[in-house]
């Protein structure tokens, strides 16, 4: 497992995906200011990290959810990701949109889901969770089982933690925000002492202290 989380993470920095700067904090449309831009979407356009990504995928989800029926990605960052492994283990995907269509059948899930059926939703990215609980939450009202999610990239963050833990949601990522910067140091992308600040973001995204 933790060789391929530096495996994922070294992947995930060499293209830029997820990308620190410290120095000069990026901002959130929140207003935080953050020491970190992730846009895991620049995996699809990498042929060698993509294929890491989705065999790791794939090898998370044979390995931590044996018994899963379909995958359903997120939208609109895990439907391509979903598709991919849904691919390479030989299962049914679809995907779940933010909201129901307005037009046609009105559908919020887009493909074939049957009530019952063992689901593992496939996300980009986990933060505080919100969007990825919402799509578990349609899921569960469609009548499925979800297992879990797998995704690429979690912060770690404590809120994002405690909103799945409420849920009774698992999640299990590829690669996490300590192991990252870890990998950062390491490798020279940013400074040795730059971890103990990016850790101190994570830890309180809204106190500002680790800028200075």
């Amino acid at each position: 497992m933790s060789d391929m989380k530096a495996l994922i993470a070294k992947d995930l920095l060499s293209i830029k995906a997820v990308f620190f700067r410290p120095e000069e904090p990026f901002t959130w449309a929140s207003g935080i200011k953050s020491p970190v831009y992730c846009d895991n979407r620049l995996t699809l356009t990498a042929p060698a990290v993509r294929t890491d990504v989705e065999n790791a995928l794939a090898d998370t989800i044979r390995r931590e959810y044996p018994d899963v029926q379909v995958l359903m990605g997120t939208s609109t960052a895990g439907i391509a990701h979903a598709a991919i492994t849904a691919h390479l283990l030989g299962l049914p995907m679809g995907y779940v949109r933010s909201g129901a269509k307005d037009h046609g059948r009105g559908n919020q899930i887009e493909g074939r889901l049957e009530p019952g059926q063992k689901v593992v939703v496939v996300e980009d990215l986990i933060s505080t969770a919100g969007s990825v609980l919402e799509v578990v939450d349609v899921l569960r009202a469609a009548g499925a089982q979800v297992l879990g999610i797998v995704s690429i990239f979690t912060y770690g963050m404590q809120k994002g933690l405690d909103r799945l833990a409420a849920a009774g949601v698992r999640n299990v990522s590829l690669t996490d925000f300590d192991t990252v910067a870890r990998i950062a140091a390491e490798e020279n992308y940013i400074r040795p002492e730059d971890v103990a600040r990016l850790i101190a973001f994570r830890n309180n995204p809204s106190d500002e202290s680790w800028i200075h």
